[in-house]
C-alpha cells in the first residue's frame, strides 16, 4: 500500500477520461481497494483544466484521448499554466506512439486499461514515492522506429502533413487526386498505428527531434 503517513483518508485522484463505463469501472475498483477515491471526473481539456485549478489531485489519471483533445496537447497546456500533478496515463491501446509522447512529455506513470487492475496500484505506489513508472516492455518498443515501415510515397506524404499541409495542396503537389492521397493516408496511419493526422504528425516530430 501507499505510505500516507498522518494520512488516513484515501488519496484522490481525479479522472479524465471520455468513456463512462472506464469511469464507473474505475470508482467500484476504487472503493473495493480502499486506498483511493475518485473526487472528479472530466470528460475534455477545458474542463480539466478548470478541476486542476479549482483542486489539485494526489494523482491524474489520465486517458489517451480526451473530447477535442489528445494527452500530448492536454500535458503541454498543463506544463504551459504552471501546474503540477501526479500524471498516470491510462492508455487504451498498446501502441509505441504513446509511450513515447508519455516518456518525452514527462508524465509519472503509464499503464494499460487492459491489464490487470493491481498493476494500476502498483503505478500508483511507484509514483507516490517519486519513481517513474513506465512498462519495460512497453519502452523496449520505443527504440524501434515506426517510420521505418513506410514506403518512400508515404515518408514523403508524412513530411508535408508535418509541414501543414492539407489533402489538396498534397493531390496539386504531388500530381495525385485526393481520393488517392486519402488512400496513401489511410495506410499510412495502418502502419503507424495512428488514428488520425494530428497522431501522425506527433510520431513524425517525435522521431525528427530524436534524430537530431
Amino acid at each position: 500500500m501507499i505510505e500516507r503517513p498522518g494520512r488516513g483518508a484515501p488519496q484522490e485522484v481525479l479522472v479524465a477520461e471520455r468513456n463512462p463505463l472506464v469511469v464507473s469501472a474505475l470508482r467500484e475498483l476504487f472503493d473495493r481497494q480502499g486506498d483511493y477515491a475518485v473526487y472528479g471526473h472530466v470528460r475534455n481539456a477545458a474542463d480539466l483544466s478548470h478541476a486542476l485549478h479549482e483542486r489539485m489531485p494526489d494523482f491524474l489519471l489520465l486517458g489517451w484521448s480526451l473530447d477535442g483533445a489528445d494527452a500530448p496537447e492536454i500535458l503541454a497546456e498543463i506544463a504551459r499554466q504552471g501546474l503540477k500533478p501526479r500524471i498516470v496515463i491510462f492508455a487504451d491501446q498498446n501502441n509505441p506512439l504513446v509511450v513515447a509522447e508519455a516518456v518525452r512529455l514527462g508524465v509519472h506513470g503509464l499503464c494499460y486499461q487492459f491489464e490487470d487492475p493491481a498493476i494500476l496500484f502498483t503505478t500508483f505506489q511507484a509514483v507516490a514515492r517519486g519513481r517513474i513508472c513506465i512498462p519495460y516492455a512497453a519502452l523496449n518498443r520505443v527504440a524501434d522506429s515506426p517510420l521505418a515501415r513506410l514506403t518512400q510515397r508515404e515518408r514523403e506524404l508524412l513530411g508535408m502533413l508535418g509541414d501543414g499541409w492539407t489533402n489538396t495542396q498534397i493531390a496539386t503537389r504531388t500530381g495525385i487526386s485526393e481520393n488517392t492521397v486519402k488512400y496513401h493516408l489511410k495506410n499510412l496511419y495502418d502502419k503507424l498505428e495512428v488514428r488520425n493526422r494530428a497522431m501522425a504528425v506527433s510520431l513524425f516530430a517525435t522521431e525528427q527531434r530524436r534524430r537530431g
